[in-house]
């Protein structure tokens, strides 16, 4: 038990670090309450530390990947944190300042804001330490529930409560089909733990094939899913709610659910190994080879097909830049999936397709955040702007806001020398690899069309004149910070993209896949003496 509350320790402190922060909110003095984002900063930086350094957890499916996702979830949190400033009771403490009301804690939103964040990082990290389907059931709901909240009150006016609703019932919607999942996957393998449900689905395997039902549950464990990492088919809600919510949440809701879902992916799937589905020419299973049993194969090459086409296409159609991001999250989704896809085939760089997802949405959180940024430290009489004409000129006017624009939208793109080109290259190799040909063919072309909504992200804030109405900078200095840290981030990770690659091989490739390898070499040689 004391062990593993060691590997609950960074979860603990964010609790703490969320009672601290629900308790200063309230408060009638005003410097208690501008404590609130300081504490929550403080908490998530000891959290990701800690998580970062924490050691292999043995009864997970994947022990190592606890430290890499913590750390992540740490390093990311802390710029979303930055950027959350001043989102709430802005007004509200604008009058208090001016003596024209005294301070309501009723009226008040700061406590619950920052709470809910840290909430949902919290379920985040819960996410990573998951072994059981009861655990990963309530982590992934953690995650979500309080971003409801956070979207609904995100700003003052009738489109983030809209946005709120229609996430809302869509994420209802997305839960009860991985749930019903889940339930199957119970029902086919009688037990919730995953490490016991991927031995009964190998001994399966071994014998008359995998039990129909825990195939199905696992389906519908993916189509459940596709709405934390905003793919088809529970695509639909994502342009309107980042529409209408605050830049600075959309920021957040373009990496957290996304992060939150593709562990569940990673976790879910180690449970079939990515070792069944090809054979020698005796009929025996291979230990490497095509990822996964074919059925599930089919599924995610069409969600990862319909998801990176779909979000490029509108995308194009697009002149707002919360909606042209929004249909990239899908997109980038999309291209994760052909990671997801290839599969642990090897611990080299150009071959492991699992440590190319999660190293692709590290350097996506980044890369969204930053340009995300940019938006919300843009403003027109109190309101967000939101239209490309906005950025025009905006390395001229705004060189800080301007320039991270560019590099942020550079590097989403996949410009070479840039995170993005790193992040990408991998996903095609191990693609290449897998021999999913057809499926390298349809990535590069999404990535082609791509790069012409990137292009008009990045060519009017350094190559046209402020047109129109110019747009003011944000008095909060900590978006600005944010943004330039996520673009300075872009660039300069690119010089320990081999280091954070050997981590996030090592992330995935525990000894589950080790421990599949040898039992059908055991089988191998039981039937050849």
């Amino acid at each position: 038990m004391s062990e593993r509350l060691a590997y609950l320790s960074p979860e603990i402190i964010l609790f703490i670090g969320t009672c601290l922060v629900m308790v200063l909110g309230v408060s009638p003095r005003v410097e208690l309450r501008k404590l609130c984002a300081f504490v929550a900063g403080i908490s998530l930086f000891l959290a990701g530390v800690t998580g970062a350094g924490l050691g292999d957890m043995p009864t997970s499916p994947f022990p190592a990947l606890v430290p890499y996702a913590k750390g992540m979830v740490g390093l990311v949190g802390v710029l979303i944190l930055l950027l959350l400033s001043g989102t709430v009771d802005r007004e509200l403490e604008s009058r208090v300042a001016a003596g024209k009301e005294k301070f309501d804690a009723l009226k008040a939103n700061r406590a619950e804001f920052y709470a809910f964040f840290l909430f949902s990082m919290t379920g985040l990290m819960l996410c990573a330490s998951a072994d059981d389907l009861i655990w990963l059931f309530l982590a992934l709901e953690l995650t979500s529930l309080p971003t409801y909240v956070m979207v609904t009150i995100s700003t003052r006016g009738t489109k983030s409560q809209e946005a709120g609703v229609k996430y809302f019932f869509l994420g209802a919607l997305g839960a009860a089909v991985f749930l019903y999942g889940f339930a199957l996957l119970y029902m086919g393998t009688g037990s919730t733990n995953l490490t016991v449900i991927r031995e009964v689905l190998l001994t399966q395997a071994d014998h008359e094939g995998i039990n129909l039902i825990a195939l199905a549950g696992l389906a519908l464990s993916l189509i459940g899913l596709s709405f934390k990492i905003a793919a088809v088919p529970m695509h639909a809600y994502v342009a309107d709610v980042y529409q209408g919510a605050a830049a600075s949440v959309s920021a957040m809701l373009a990496f957290v659910p996304k992060a939150a879902g593709f562990l569940a992916i990673i976790l879910l799937l180690g449970t079939v190994g990515w070792h069944y589905g090809v054979a020698d020419t005796s009929g025996h299973a291979l230990g490497e080879g095509h990822s996964l049993p074919e059925s599930l194969r089919i599924i995610l090459w069409v969600m990862a097909v319909l998801t990176m086409t779909v979000g490029n296409v509108l995308a194009l159609l697009q002149n707002s830049v919360k909606r042209i991001l929004a249909y990239s999250s899908i997109a980038h989704s999309g291209y994760m999936l052909v990671g997801i896809i290839a599969g642990p085939r090897g611990a080299d760089f150009t071959s492991n397709g699992l440590a190319a997802a999660m190293f692709d949405l590290l350097s996506y959180g980044l890369m969204n955040l930053g340009a995300f940024a940019v938006v919300a430290c843009l403003e027109r009489n109190g309101e967000e702007c939101d239209s490309i004409d906005d950025l025009r000129g905006l390395c001229k006017t705004h060189p800080w806001l301007g320039w991270t624009m560019v590099i942020c939208a550079l590097s989403l793109l996949g410009f070479p020398m840039t995170l993005g080109f790193f992040a990408k290259v991998p996903l095609f190799t191990s693609a290449i690899a897998a021999g999913e040909i057809t499926l390298v063919v349809i990535l590069g072309l999404n990535s082609a069309i791509a790069a012409f909504y990137y292009l008009r992200l990045a060519a009017p804030p350094l190559l046209d004149e402020s047109a129109g109405e110019a747009a003011e900078r944000t008095p909060y200095v900590d978006r600005v910070m944010a943004g330039v840290l996520s673009a300075a981030f872009a660039i300069g990770l690119v010089f320990i993209a081999g280091f954070v690659m050997d981590r996030a091989e090592r992330a995935v490739a525990p000894s589950v896949f080790a421990d599949a390898d040898t039992h059908a070499a055991a089988d191998d040689a039981s039937d050849h003496p």
